[in-house]
C-alpha cells in the first residue's frame, strides 16, 4: 500500500509499527494536532496492549520516557503535538543521546504545504534535535515497508529517534466507536516478531569475552564510570586490580571495589599508577578525570552503549570491547589499596560519629551531616532495590560513603550521568520505578534544587499509572556543590550566595500537599533508616534538612584524612 492515508490511519500504522518494535509504554502530552495518536493510544491502553502515561508538561514527559526506557530496557515512545511542544523534549533527547537510551519521539506536524506560510503552530520540527536524534519526516504516502523499516531501526538502534509525522485533513477517526481506533497488528506480524525474538528488550549489559589480552606487570587501576556494568568488576577480579567504581557504574560490588577510591587518587598511591582501564562514563571527580587524562600513563578506554569512549584528555587507546587477562596479578598492589581504603573509611566514619555526637547545633537548626545521610541511603540499597541518584552532591556523597555492595545480589543504581544535569530527575525516577515494578523498593536520592527543577514530575493525573517510590530530598536550601569549587573561595564571597548558592526557601511540605504527595520531614538518621526499609504505596517525599555552611571545610577534611590513610613513607612500596 502506497496511497495516501487519513491522519488517523497514518497514526494507527505508526503506533502498530512501534508495538511490533517492542514499545509497550507510551508517554503522551495533550494537543490538537496529535489527536489521532491520542485516541488510538487510549484505545490501545484500554485493550491492554500498551501502557499509556499522560503528562501535561513535555519536558517532564521526555524524562519520564527516559526513565521508563532505563528501567524496562525497552524502547519507549513520547508523543507530542506541534510547535514548542517538540522543543521542550530537547533536554531528555540530549541525555538519551549521550547514554544510548532508546527514546522514540513521535512529533505530530502540519503538512508540508503549510510550512513557511505562517500557519498557526507551524515551525521547523523535522530535525529539530540536530545531531542528538535521527529524524524521519513521515508523510501519508509512506510505503508500508518503508515505515516498518524506519520504525524498526528507531526501536532497535541505540539512542533517540524522531518520527515527525505530517498529519493532514480530519484529525479524528471517522468511526466514533473506540474499538476501531486501535487494533493489534495481525497474527502473522506478531508471529514473525516472536520467531525473531523480542527485539524490544535490550540486555542491561554486554560482557564481551573476546577482548584483547592485557599483559601483566604495569600497576593498573580499573575505573568504572556510569553504566560500566559487571564487565568492569569481572576484569578487576580476574586481574586482581583495584576497582574505582562510581555508584551508578553497576560495578561497585565485589571484592575489588574500593569505597574511597577517588579520595585515594589524591594521595601518593596515585603517583604509582602506570596503567588505567576505563569502562563506562566516569564523571564525578577531578582526581579521576586527571588520572584518565594523564599522557604519562597507558590509558585504555572502552566504548560505551552510546558508541563513545570516555577520553577527556585525548590520550587513550580506544577499545571496542573490554580487554581480558590470562592470570591474576601479584596481590601486593591491590592489598595496599585495600588497606588504605579500610583505614580511610574508618577515619571518615569515626570522625562523622564524633561530630554528630559532640557538636550539637542551635535548636531547630539542621544537625545531620550530608555524608552521614548518604551512608544511610547507601545501606538501604538491599537486594532487588532500585536507587536513582541525582547529580551534584548526593551522588558524590554516596561515592564516598556507600560501602561496595555484595556480589550476586541484584541491585539497580542509576542516574542521568550522560550529561550529569539536574533536569527531569523526578520524572526519570518515576519512569524507572514504573519500568521496574518487580523491584523490592525504589528510592530516589536528590538534592533540593534537583527536586525543585522537576516538581512537575509529581503531577500525575488520577487515571495514570502511579509508582511506588520514595524520594529522599537532601535540602540545604541551595547549590552547595559550588562552595567546593573555585567560585566558593573567599575572593568571590560577596557574589557567591546570590549567583551560585541561590537560596530559595521553598516550603516542600506545602509543595507536596499541592501535588497530593505524601510528605515527611526526617530529623534523625534512625528514622531515615526505618523509613527507607518501608514499602510505601505510591510516591512519598522524605525531606532531610542539612546545612551547607561546612561543605568546603568538609572537602578539605576528607583530603586530610586521605593523606593520613596513605603516609608518604609507607615502607611496603
Amino acid at each position: 500500500m502506497t496511497g495516501e492515508r487519513t491522519a488517523s490511519g497514518l497514526a494507527l500504522e505508526v503506533l502498530q509499527q512501534l508495538w511490533l518494535g517492542g514499545v509497550r509504554d507510551v508517554v503522551l502530552c495533550p494537543g490538537s494536532r496529535s489527536a489521532p495518536f491520542a485516541l488510538a493510544l487510549d484505545s490501545a491502553d484500554r485493550s491492554g496492549d500498551l501502557r499509556l502515561h499522560v503528562r501535561v508538561d513535555e519536558r517532564s514527559a521526555g524524562f519520564l520516557a527516559l526513565g521508563l526506557s532505563t528501567g524496562s530496557r525497552r524502547p519507549v515512545a513520547v508523543v507530542t503535538t506541534s510547535g514548542t511542544a517538540v522543543g521542550n523534549l530537547l533536554p531528555a533527547v540530549m541525555e538519551a543521546h549521550h547514554t544510548g537510551r532508546r527514546i522514540v519521539v513521535v512529533s505530530a506536524d502540519r503538512p508540508e504545504r503549510l510550512r513557511g506560510t505562517g500557519a498557526n503552530q507551524t515551525t521547523v520540527q523535522a530535525g529539530i534535535f540536530g545531531t542528538f536524534a535521527r529524524c524521519h519526516d513521515v508523510t501519508a504516502g509512506v510505503a508500508v515497508d518503508g515505515l516498518s523499516s524506519l520504525v524498526a531501526q528507531a526501536c532497535s538502534g541505540a539512542g533517540p529517534t524522531q518520527l515527525n509525522v505530517q498529519l493532514d485533513g480530519d484529525l479524528t477517526p471517522p468511526d466514533p466507536d473506540p474499538l476501531t481506533w486501535w487494533h493489534r497488528p495481525d497474527n502473522r506480524a506478531t508471529a514473525q516478531l516472536r520467531q525473531a525474538g523480542d527485539v524490544g528488550v535490550q540486555p542491561s549489559v554486554s560482557v564481551p569475552t573476546d577482548g584483547e589480552p592485557l599483559p601483566l606487570g604495569p600497576r593498573t587501576v580499573v575505573v568504572a564510570g556510569d553504566d560500566a556494568g559487571p564487565a568492569a568488576r569481572m576484569l578487576a577480579e580476574a586481574a586482581g586490580w583495584p576497582l574505582v567504581a562510581e555508584p551508578t557504574s553497576g560495578a561497585r560490588i565485589g571484592r575489588q571495589a574500593l569505597r574511597t577510591g577517588r579520595l585515594l587518587l589524591t594521595t601518593a598511591l596515585r603517583d604509582e599508577v602506570e596503567r588505567v582501564v576505563v569502562i563506562g562514563h566516569p564523571t564525578l571527580s577531578r582526581p579521576v578525570t586527571g588520572l584518565i587524562s594523564d599522557s604519562a600513563l597507558e590509558v585504555l578506554s572502552v566504548r560505551g552503549r552510546s558508541g563513545v569512549a570516555t577520553d577527556p584528555g585525548r590520550v587513550a587507546r580506544v577499545l571496542d570491547v573490554v580487554p581480558r587477562v590470562e592470570a591474576p596479578e601479584d596481590p601486593t598492589w591491590f592489598r595496599r589499596w585495600q588497606a588504605a581504603d579500610e583505614r580511610l573509611s574508618q577515619l571518615i566514619d569515626s570522625g562523622l560519629a564524633a561530630a554528630q555526637g559532640d557538636s550539637p547545633r542551635a535548636s531547630g537548626a539542621p544537625d545531620l551531616s550530608p555524608l552521614a545521610v548518604a551512608a544511610v541511603v547507601g545501606a538501604a540499597v538491599g537486594a532487588h532495590t532500585t536507587l536513582v541518584v541525582g547529580s551534584s552532591n548526593p551522588v558524590r556523597d554516596l561515592d564516598v560513603m556507600a560501602t561496595p555492595w555484595p556480589a550476586l545480589e541484584h541491585r539497580f543504581v542509576v542516574g542521568n550521568r550522560g550529561l550529569a544535569g539536574i533536569d527531569g530527575m523526578v520524572s526519570t525516577a518515576v519512569g524507572i520505578a514504573l519500568g521496574r515494578p518487580r523491584a523490592a523498593r525504589t528510592i530516589a536520592y536528590l538534592g533540593d534544587l534537583t527536586f525543585l527543577h522537576d516538581t512537575n514530575g509529581l503531577m500525575v493525573g488520577p487515571s495514570e499509572p502511579r509508582p511506588d517510590l520514595t524520594l529522599v530530598v537532601l535540602n540545604d536550601d541551595g547549590g552547595a556543590i559550588f562552595s567546593t569549587l573555585e567560585q566558593g573561595g573567599r575572593r568571590y564571597a560577596d557574589a557567591f550566595e546570590r549567583v551560585f548558592a541561590t537560596p530559595h526557601g521553598t516550603d516542600l511540605a506545602a509543595l507536596c500537599a499541592a501535588h497530593h504527595t505524601a510528605y515527611e520531614r526526617v530529623d534523625d538518621l534512625g528514622r531515615l533508616a526505618e523509613a527507607l526499609a518501608e514499602s510505601p504505596s505510591g510516591a512519598r517525599v522524605l525531606e532531610v534538612r542539612v546545612s551547607r555552611a561546612d561543605r568546603r571545610a568538609e572537602a578539605a577534611w576528607l583530603r586530610q584524612l586521605a593523606e593520613q590513610a596513605v603516609p608518604g613513607d609507607d615502607p611496603s612500596r
